[in-house]
């Protein structure tokens, strides 16, 4: 027999595509996922295949210096009994000169980019052909992989969703944004793989790091250090929290992953201007899911910043309520990490499942800035020993905040009330745009027996007192309508709850702050006012919120911290609430025209009234909405937008992808800034 000789082949990108759920990514190139077969076919020249006579054999090599013994490189032969602990090929059927094979790898193969050649032997003569590159990832649909999820409607969301919401605003007004995560977009498979490359890790053992690439424990690792560049190690987002944005973008005017992944790529992997947590936390849920691990944005809610450890956060407030002594320990008014699915057969049993990343730069872990991934698991149960970074996410969730107020003579009394730590953590609902509330995961009912349990093992006192029925109670309502652009009134309600009549002192303060606790100019104040309270009543002292006060004084967060105090005449004791106000941007409109059907063209009309009294200069609408827009659509208007006026503008899409996409709005102006609006547009798919 002559030597086979390959001609052609044909990896089929496209039906591989399909099986392996990857061909939204539409790239040129075979993606596949890791324990699942997939198709190749081989046409030879001059004659076919020949059973018995020629044998076949394939390489397959990831990363610079791929060995066997690291699992970076495998040769298997054409057989007709495959092993599924290694990589196979067999052959499925012959036609003439062309032959199909199925290619399989095992299920804890490396990701990343293979390279594959063919060697062909027929009796003494043997020749080797290159066919081609493909890239292998994560499979949560495969139950041997460690990222396997049982549940379809799960993976959908958390693998396969390119869009989704992430919450923010207060523990008394949470909201949320829409966010692009766009893992499938062009480009974006290649930024997550290079990021993977220009790791510290990988340029310190390119050997040892390729190798480690079958673990998503450890590229979770990776991914949480590389989001951020304060290790210095060209990470992709540099965070600030100033409110100085002006050599970059805004952290709030950001709606998607993949201009950020972009611009890292575009300009040699150099920091990109500015990130916050949920900035964060969504570009590492971007790379996540498109490597494969299902993954989802959380947000925590009065999150506590405790870098000494000691599980508790003290703060210090003067009799008028404003802030006395910094603290590097902070209370955040929300805080976001993403959460990734996985085994964690490195820990023992009863760890599996969702695992916290935190990708926001705040302490070192291991001498890097990273965190995670830590089992929610062990969070709930207190288990502080367990890899990786239990205690810092621990006293997220459940530090203990006391409030100190220093008197005119310097002495200091304990306030009663301490603040909730750990409240209303939320995610994205699975296949609806409601709130999932998933607290429990986290933590115990608040003052059960397992809380206390919990504690012990942590080594935790809890300090908080509970609501005090007995004697005096304060809290702070907020009249409807905190708008920008308007005033509003908040109220210190103190109820008394005693048979008799009690006499106190009310003051409130009013100040911007940002979403890190940090705490700005004040923006309203009241005299100390004397009150008298009947046995069992309840009495309101207000406080007016003045648009030109806090014009000038809002950071972009669009915060204000009010701080109420009451003074008991009669036991001394000094009572103290707090609530951060989130000041309301306008609505966005979003309009549809005409019916939404996959290659044929949409209109959306989009619009925003001004409602402060001044125009807004240098407007700017930005568009994105994977497989509705082709990137990203800027819109600036020329002229100012007077007050009270409306600007709008239409915009043709043209629809990539059927079924539920959603279309995202962010409006830029010198006044108002990072307002959102989103629109779910049901996208018919084409007829055949």
């Amino acid at each position: 027999f002559a030597e086979l000789v390959l001609d052609t082949w044909d990896l089929h990108c496209d039906r591989n595509g399909q099986e392996h759920r990857t061909a939204d990514m539409g790239c040129k190139q075979l993606v596949v996922r890791r324990g699942q077969p997939f198709t190749i076919t081989l046409r030879f020249s001059g004659r076919g295949y020949e059973e018995g006579v020629d044998k076949l054999a394939f390489n397959v090599a990831t990363g610079p210096c791929p060995n066997e013994t690291s699992g970076t490189s495998s040769h298997f032969v054409l057989t007709d009994c495959p092993e599924e602990s290694c990589w196979s090929a067999v052959s499925q059927q012959q036609d003439g000169e062309s032959l199909s094979v199925s290619l399989c790898s095992p299920p804890n193969a490396c990701i990343g980019r293979y390279s594959m050649t063919l060697e062909t032997c027929t009796g003494y003569q043997g020749s080797s052909f290159q066919i081609g590159d493909f890239v292998l990832l994560f499979n949560p649909w495969h139950p041997e992989d460690t990222v396997f999820m049982r549940d379809e409607n799960e993976r959908r969301e958390y693998v396969l969703s390119q869009h989704g919401l992430i919450y923010q605003g207060t523990c008394d007004y949470i909201f949320s944004i829409p966010w692009n995560f766009g893992q499938f977009e062009d480009e974006v498979l290649a930024i997550c793989l290079n990021m993977l490359d220009i790791n510290p890790k990988h340029l310190r053992d390119q050997n040892r790091d390729c190798s480690r690439r079958n673990d998503p424990v450890y590229i979770g690792r990776v991914v949480s250090a590389m989001v951020n560049c304060n290790d210095e190690d060209r990470g992709v987002l540099f965070g600030r929290w100033d409110n100085r944005y002006e050599d970059g973008m805004s952290p709030m005017a950001w709606i998607g992953s993949v201009d950020i992944l972009k611009r890292w790529k575009k300009f040699g992997c150099q920091p990109v201007k500015y990130g916050q947590c949920w900035v964060f936390a969504a570009v590492a849920c971007t790379v996540m899911r498109c490597l494969g691990v299902p993954s989802r944005v959380v947000t925590n809610y009065n999150s506590a910043h405790d870098t000494n450890a000691n599980l508790t956060i003290d703060r210090y407030v003067n009799e008028k309520g404003e802030q006395e002594r910094r603290s590097w320990d902070r209370i955040w008014n929300f805080h976001c990490w993403v959460e990734s699915w996985m085994a964690r057969p490195d820990l023992a049993a009863g760890y599996d499942g969702w695992q916290a990343l935190d990708p926001t730069p705040q302490e070192k872990s291991e001498g890097v800035y990273c965190c995670g991934p830590a089992p929610v698991k062990a969070i709930k149960e207190g288990d502080m020993q367990l890899k990786y970074d239990i205690p810092f996410i621990f006293a997220e969730v459940n530090a203990d905040v006391v409030y100190w107020v220093v008197q005119g003579d310097g002495m200091e009394k304990q306030s009663i009330r301490s603040s909730d730590v750990g409240k209303y953590i939320s995610t994205k609902s699975v296949g609806r745009d409601s709130r999932e509330d998933i607290t429990h995961n986290y933590k115990y009912p608040e003052g059960s027996e397992e809380e206390r349990a919990v504690f012990e093992k942590a080594e935790h006192q809890k300090k908080s007192i509970g609501e005090e029925d007995e004697g005096l109670h304060l809290r702070i309502k907020v009249s409807e309508g905190a708008n920008k652009g308007s005033d509003f009134d908040v109220f210190a309600v103190v109820n008394n709850n005693t048979d008799e009549e009690r006499v106190c002192r009310v003051t409130l303060c009013a100040r911007a702050t940002s979403h890190n606790g940090t705490v700005g100019p004040q923006c309203g104040l009241t005299d100390p006012v004397d009150i008298d309270i009947e046995p069992r009543a309840e009495k309101r002292v207000p406080l007016r919120i003045l648009y030109e006060e806090y014009r000038d004084k809002l950071t972009q967060d669009n915060l204000i911290k009010v701080v109420a105090l009451v003074k008991d005449h009669q036991t001394g004791d000094i009572l103290m609430a707090v609530r951060d106000i989130f000041v309301e941007n306008p609505k966005i409109k979003i309009r549809i025209l005409g019916e939404p059907m996959q290659n044929r063209k949409l209109v959306a009309e989009i619009s925003l009234v001004n409602p402060l009294a001044v125009p807004l200069n240098s407007c700017m609408f930005v568009v994105e909405g994977t497989g509705l827009t082709d990137g990203h659509f800027v819109k600036e208007l020329e002229e100012p937008l007077e007050p009270q006026a409306e600007a709008k503008f239409r915009m043709d899409l043209m629809p990539r992808l059927s079924g539920l996409q959603k279309l995202m709005v962010d409006f830029e102006s010198d006044q108002l800034t990072g307002v959102k609006g989103y629109r779910n547009v049901i996208i018919a798919p084409q007829p055949m």
